[in-house]
């Protein structure tokens, strides 16, 4: 692994969204190979072993939980994987251990679910997909969820919505980590101009 002095990881486990961990990567990625920050961006799953998502891609990280490093920035993906690990205890202390030691930690789509669970979210603003809602609500009753974001950002925590909201998110954080130009450079290069033709 490289020594880069801004790292951020992208969590990934059994039955993630493929679109909520190559979106955000994608555009993290983009981001560092043209950013004079040099930021490195790395995937990680709780033993360093290969994940199968959602609909069937399988991915192979860069390391495991305990050997990824320090990070700057985390984020944790949604899918139906993230019910399981809503209530896994090993996941939930990791996330809290993660919290203490990451300067910002970031969700998409019901990743989200796991922060709550975790406690991360507690009388805080949030968002998640939008057929989560009432799950994340029944998770913590004091989070204040934003039912039409596309992303919220809570200063060290930021959540998004669904799947394809976590591009938006990301672009986001380069917008914060570097700056709004850098942001439309990489949002340009991957003609990401969301036009829906349906």
């Amino acid at each position: 692994m490289g020594t880069g002095l801004l790292r951020v990881g992208i969590v990934v486990f059994d039955d993630a969204e493929e679109l909520d961990v190559v979106g955000p990567y994608d555009v993290l990625a983009s981001w560092a190979a043209h950013s004079a920050l040099r930021p490195e961006v790395v995937t990680f799953s709780a033993d360093g072993s290969g994940v199968r998502c959602a609909k069937g891609l399988r991915l192979v990280p860069d390391a495991s939980r305990d050997d990824v490093g320090p990070l700057h920035v985390i984020v944790h993906p949604g899918g139906r994987g993230t019910r399981a690990l809503a209530r896994d205890p090993e996941h939930l202390a990791w996330v809290r251990e993660a919290r203490r030691e990451t300067a910002l930690m970031t969700s998409v789509c019901t990743g989200a679910l796991v922060y709550a669970a975790a406690g991360l979210l507690a009388g805080r603003p949030a968002t998640t997909h939008w057929a989560a809602v009432d799950e994340l609500a029944e998770l913590d009753p004091s989070v204040l969820v934003d039912t039409e974001a596309r992303f919220v950002d809570d200063g060290d925590v930021v959540t998004s919505a669904g799947v394809s909201a976590g591009i938006d998110m990301a672009l986001h954080l380069v917008a914060r980590l570097e700056s709004p130009d850098a942001a439309r450079a990489v949002r340009r290069g991957i003609q990401y101009d969301p036009a829906p033709p349906v």
